[in-house]
């Protein structure tokens, strides 16, 4: 490592480091377990994602999504804080388990829609959660519904210091200049400035309170069995979100850098880090966008930034908690509105208008189910819904890739004895063509297709164009072959891959061709389907 990138190491670290600080505050306090719970979880996610990690500049650490299902989990088992960072402890060992199997590929499939109305979702989720202490108050427990029936009472007896004070944090969010954002972040800058006039002007507003100072508490998990459904559920939520969260970050860098990722070990370095989170009563984390691009801007170029970002946040639990306890709550209230509503997917909602219908759908009713449901449940519907749509297209598109040809004139690509056997045939020998794999979606309309009443003695079934075929499609295949047989027609297949030949033979769709019915190219198919017309032709019976 040269100078100068150890220099940009440094000081990508105390960039991120100052940024990352009055976010695990908020998100600490926001989420329940409190401002130390933020703070700690900012530290051992950050420094075990960062050394095991598979992006080398990414910060982790607490993030709202992850926030707003902590939030959830420390309501669901309060007061008992063990159980819920039992539920972090064992997210963490799921995400080294997703690792392990190699599911980084798969969880970066996720369908926009879908992402874009579960983002969307929390930071609509994130902003209704701060409307409490902006205006002065304790939230209510409870679903966002009761939050929200709560907001008139609320609204009778606003605490005026506390909702300048968050309007002051939310204006400097806002509109500081880029020049001295620069220099020092907007949340430092908030953090500072909304905490100064709160212990000199506006003293009546509720603050943090006090703060443990000193080395974290260890939790041993903590399981029942009348919770154990529940830890689960929670835990897979956590796991689910934090992989997709870091993942995205770790694509943003790659662009961003031009280098790449290993998705699989960053999921095993975001686990490691959330085990050990939860172990010492730190927050859930995962790779943070805004911290991250901090860093990369700041001239990181390997893991040493993460690890200083998080040694630095230690040094500031340790010698500086107390502090911590004058910072009103309404500061943090107005830092991770801001939040929320940079978390919200703005650049979908203004395209809603003009995007696909299917697609506005789906990020709508993940929204809204986010919003009003649960998290686990609007990615599931969400996913659902845009995978049947997929399929359906699919399956359109396929269905009109097929095609039949009785003659020679049908075809372009036909060599003089292929013509010669379709021309002598004369429509008794049909060819069937279709593209794409063949599943579920189109096997039962592909079956319609081939079973029409089209006069033909053999069906030559051309499969070169067909890469994969699921158990669904080779049922539907087998149905054609038997109803044709009723009716003394043939089929023949030829071209097919190895994969399809091993599902075909899975499935007895082979056996119930027999070896001469599967033939490896076309010209071998038509010479068998000749074959079959002229012993049809000396023995009629």
């Amino acid at each position: 490592m040269n100078v100068n990138s150890r220099k940009g190491d440094i000081y990508g670290g105390a960039t991120a480091a100052v940024v990352a600080l009055p976010l695990a505050l908020a998100f600490g306090v926001s989420s329940g377990a409190g401002a130390l719970a933020g703070l700690y979880g900012a530290v051992f996610v950050g420094f075990f994602a960062a050394v095991f990690g598979g992006t080398k500049v990414q910060i982790s650490g607490p993030t709202g999504p992850m926030t707003v299902v902590m939030a959830l989990v420390v309501t669901h088992f309060s007061p008992n804080l063990s159980a819920a960072f039992t539920v972090v402890v064992l997210a963490g060992a799921f995400q080294i388990m997703f690792g392990k199997l190699g599911f980084g590929r798969y969880i970066k499939l996720m369908p926009q829609p879908v992402i874009s109305g579960f983002m969307s979702g929390i930071g609509i989720i994130i902003i209704l959660l701060q409307l409490a202490p902006l205006l002065g108050h304790e939230a209510p427990n409870g679903p966002i519904l009761i939050k929200l029936v709560a907001l008139p009472q609320m609204l009778q007896t606003v605490n005026i210091s506390a909702l300048l004070l968050a309007a002051m944090a939310l204006i400097i969010m806002v509109y500081t200049p880029s020049r001295l954002a620069r220099l020092v972040p907007p949340p430092l800058l908030a953090l500072v400035a909304g905490t100064l006039a709160g212990v000199t002007v506006f003293q009546n507003a509720p603050v943090i309170g006090a703060i443990p100072s000193g080395m974290p508490v260890f939790y041993f998990p903590q399981i029942t069995l009348s919770e154990l459904h529940h830890i689960i559920r929670f835990a897979l939520v956590l796991a689910f979100l934090g992989s997709i969260d870091s993942l995205l970050t770790s694509l943003v860098v790659d662009s961003m850098t031009r280098t790449s990722h290993d998705s699989n070990r960053e999921l095993i370095g975001q686990g490691i880090g959330n085990m050990l989170a939860g172990l010492f009563g730190g927050l859930p984390g995962a790779g943070a966008t805004m911290r991250t691009l901090v860093n990369a801007r700041a001239g990181a170029s390997s893991r040493l930034s993460g690890v200083l970002h998080s040694l630095l946040l230690l040094l500031i639990v340790i010698g500086f908690s107390d502090l911590a306890g004058h910072i009103p709550l309404a500061v943090l209230s107005g830092i991770l509105i801001k939040v929320g509503i940079d978390i919200i997917d703005w650049q979908y909602l203004r395209r809603i208008h003009c995007a696909p219908r299917a697609g506005v759908l789906i990020m709508l009713s993940t929204l809204l189910m986010t919003v009003f449901v649960d998290l686990i449940t609007a990615v599931a519907v969400g996913f659902v819904m845009a995978a049947v749509l997929f399929v359906s297209r699919m399956a359109d598109a396929q269905i009109k890739s097929a095609k039949f040809a009785f003659g020679a004139d049908q075809l372009d690509d036909l060599t003089e004895e292929e013509a010669g056997i379709l021309e002598e045939a004369a429509g008794r020998i049909v060819l069937f063509h279709v593209e794409g794999p063949l599943s579920f979606g189109s096997a039962r309309d592909i079956a319609k297709i081939i079973q029409s009443d089209i006069e033909k003695d053999v069906l030559v079934i051309d499969m070169s164009d067909i890469p994969f075929i699921d158990s669904s499609a080779a049922a539907a295949l087998e149905e054609v072959i038997q109803r044709l047989g009723d009716i003394d027609d043939v089929v023949l297949l030829f071209g097919a891959r190895t994969t399809v030949l091993e599902m075909l033979n899975r499935t007895g769709v082979l056996a119930l061709l027999g070896d001469a019915g599967v033939l490896e190219t076309r010209i071998d198919a038509l010479r068998m389907a000749r074959s079959i017309i002229s012993a049809n032709e000396e023995d009629p019976l």
